[in-house]
């Protein structure tokens, strides 16, 4: 009797049609995996938040409480920041597309969305004022003119820089979820 989970005799079109069971469309996930800037700044600041939380206890320790909850709030938000910032990009569900950004999460549904493609633009370094010649992921809008919309995610951003296989296939990722739900 063979075991076709064991084998490579099944197609890949045979596989995607049977759904996991954690397979959920509605969920939001990311379609590419956190870059190593965006991991390394991250776990840097987790690792200043552990030196941080050390001066808190020994402040505490030495005796000045209200100066100790002073130093455990900026450690806090030294972590809040720090997963704020892992938790940074595009998320896709059968929903809408997600854009996360450090202060604010912008959520469109697949009916607003007209088109989403690559496009090559000046786009800005890691984030800084400093823009090069790069690629862009970009949306268009049905409530906004096409000139209005910022780039979702760029081959200069935390995740792709120096990555740009990494892009094309995140990019394809999010383009073929706005091809399957844009259109119903």
């Amino acid at each position: 009797m063979p075991l076709p989970f064991l084998t490579a005799d099944r197609s890949f079109e045979a596989a995607s049609e049977s759904p996991l069971p954690y397979d959920d469309r509605d969920r939001w996930r990311r379609p590419y995996r956190p870059g190593p800037w965006r991991v390394a700044g991250a776990a840097l600041g987790l690792l200043l938040s552990s030196f941080i939380l050390f001066g808190a206890v020994l402040i505490a320790l030495t005796g000045s409480v209200s100066d100790a909850v002073v130093v455990l709030v900026v450690a806090l938000a030294v972590i809040a920041s720090a997963l704020r910032v892992l938790r940074m990009g595009v998320w896709v569900s059968a929903r809408g597309l997600r854009h996360v950004g450090f202060l604010l999460t912008r959520t469109v549904p697949w009916q607003r969305v007209v088109s989403v493609r690559t496009a090559q633009q000046p786009v800005r370094w890691l984030g800084l004022p400093r823009t090069v010649q790069g690629q862009a992921l970009t949306f268009v809008r049905k409530d906004r003119s096409p000139d209005e919309t910022a780039p979702l995610m760029t081959t200069h951003g935390l995740d792709f820089l120096s990555r740009p296989a990494a892009f094309d296939r995140a990019a394809d990722a999010v383009e073929a979820w706005a091809a399957e739900y844009r259109h119903g």
